[in-house]
């Protein structure tokens, strides 16, 4: 399982999506990227794999941030998100 996770300004919680292959989350975080270079405000809808009817649209000027980071099923071996020099 694959999470990205989008940091929006003046917002203390982030905006997580899973995905359940690498390939659709590293086109899941392409997308959003370039929404962040893009010039002006563009809405950007995120949708649920699980649930089809869930969604969350978003204004991409009030985008700080995304990253993506594998979650693991076991607690000891999770990658955490963000950089560290723990491997």
């Amino acid at each position: 399982m694959y999470v990205v996770e989008l940091s929006l300004k003046l917002s203390p919680m982030p905006i997580a999506v899973q995905r359940k292959e690498l390939t659709e989350a590293q086109s899941l975080y392409a997308t959003v990227k370039q929404a962040l270079e893009g010039m002006g405000p563009r809405v950007l809808e995120l949708t649920c794999e699980k649930e089809a009817d869930k969604k969350v649209s978003l204004l991409t000027s009030e985008l700080v941030a995304v990253q993506m980071y594998e979650k693991s099923a076991s607690a000891g071996s999770a990658k955490r998100p963000g950089f560290s020099f723990d491997g």
